[in-house]
């Protein structure tokens, strides 16, 4: 949650660490990834949309970005899409 204090550049770090950090290495890789190449572009309103995206289970995420399941209307969002399109690349060293 952001606080009226916090800039916008510590809200995007903040967001980058809970990417990494969601508890399996799948998503980690695939959220944190995701993050290093959209984040530091977001705007607030498309930084909102990704937290509340990181509020969400990891098997709801991951079967949406694979296909598997649809996306709920109610998640549905520019963010959402790109997260959709973002196909993974291991970074050199990994």
């Amino acid at each position: 949650m952001t606080t009226s204090t916090e800039t916008i550049e510590v809200r995007r770090r903040r967001l980058r660490f809970r990417a990494w950090h969601r508890g399996t290495r799948e998503m980690d890789l695939l959220m944190g990834s995701f993050a290093d190449a959209h984040v530091p572009e977001f705007d607030t309103p498309q930084l909102d949309r990704f937290e509340a995206l990181l509020e969400l289970s990891d098997p709801d995420l991951y079967n949406w970005m694979n296909g598997r399941e649809p996306v709920p209307a109610e998640h549905e969002s520019d963010v959402m899409r790109l997260l959709t399109r973002f196909r993974f690349t291991p970074r050199q060293g990994s």
